[in-house]
């Protein structure tokens, strides 16, 4: 639904976090889930670093709209599937996202929602085609190589999302519950997210990063077959599945 547009984009924003530049991420810059690729695509070569760190509201609206929202011509699906729609779109790509709803309500696969797709979709429940959304995505999220590494963050990501848009096609209130920011940390570091990092590692909780707290994190990163630089953020965070 178009009036969903907004609220949707919030909820996603939930999943995508702040501010991360660590070199050792392979997406690079990214403010609220934008890289700094993407906004230079929509925005010209021009943009900086910090002007990605300063992305506007309406910048920021722009990108998730025209990218992911129009492109699964959301504004014409059920509040709920909307929702569930968008944000697979943006952690799996638009094709992939219209070939889950596809296969939720028996429409031709072929990753295009158009007049054949949105007709079934009028044609069965919106709260049952977000839960068969939701279950194909964590089906093919399971089936991927690291699925070990980074399947703890996913799961908890589409169990969000689930309840949420199942919520919404209801017609009733989601819950907001998720942390928008977090926090790279590295020996020395103290504060709620070293206590976060601590509890996840099941070790001595202190809120004081130092050897021991480096030593566990750089072992645990080992085994994950993460970059072992005793630096926690954004990919160790969802390995964590302390991020969704």
């Amino acid at each position: 639904m178009e009036i969903n547009f907004a609220v949707s984009l919030t909820h996603v924003l939930e999943h995508e976090g702040g501010w991360a530049d660590h070199p050792q991420d392979p997406g690079g810059a990214t403010m609220k889930g934008v890289t700094l690729i993407t906004y230079r695509r929509h925005f010209g070569d021009h943009k900086s670093k910090r002007d990605l760190r300063n992305i506007t509201d309406q910048e920021l609206g722009h990108i998730y709209r025209s990218a992911y929202w129009d492109k699964c011509h959301c504004d014409a699906l059920p509040a709920g599937v909307d929702y569930a729609v968008f944000d697979a779109a943006v952690n799996s790509g638009p094709g992939r996202s219209a070939r889950w709803l596809q296969a939720a309500v028996g429409a031709e696969p072929d990753g295009g929602i158009g007049a054949d797709t949105l007709a079934k979709v009028t044609a069965h429940d919106a709260v049952q085609i977000t839960a068969l959304l939701c279950a194909q995505r964590l089906k093919f999220l399971q089936s991927l190589d690291t699925w070990e590494t980074f399947g703890k963050g996913w799961e908890s990501r589409v169990e969000a999302v689930r309840a949420t848009a199942m919520a919404m096609a209801a017609g009733k209130q989601p819950q907001t519950t998720l942390t928008l920011d977090y926090q790279i940390i590295k020996k020395g570091s103290t504060g709620p997210w070293v206590r976060k990092l601590q509890q996840a590692l099941k070790i001595q909780v202190d809120g004081k990063f130092g050897d021991v707290t480096e030593a566990a994190l750089k072992a645990w990163q080992l085994a994950q077959g993460l970059e072992a630089d005793g630096i926690a953020g954004r990919v160790t965070y969802r390995a964590l599945g302390l991020l969704a």
